[in-house]
């Protein structure tokens, strides 16, 4: 498990341009979130490319305590 503040910082921390990053716990359980990213860095990017940025961001958490992850990434 962990916790919402804790994705939202590694995001703010990779994505610090962004103007929207919005982290909802699905279930309850700490482990199925949704996450709405708004950032210039997805510019010019597939959506395939921008998740991948995400997911880098997120890194170990990625491997275990996220279990699931629902994505929004735009561009402003």
């Amino acid at each position: 498990m962990v916790e919402p503040d804790e994705l939202e910082q590694k995001l703010r921390d990779a994505f610090p341009d962004a103007t929207t990053i919005d982290i909802e716990d699905m279930t309850g359980t700490k482990d199925h979130y949704k996450a709405v990213i708004v950032s210039t860095t997805f510019e010019g990017k597939t959506r395939i490319e921008q998740h991948q940025l995400v997911y880098r961001a997120l890194g170990d958490l990625m491997d275990g305590p996220v279990h699931a992850l629902a994505l929004e990434t735009r561009v402003p």
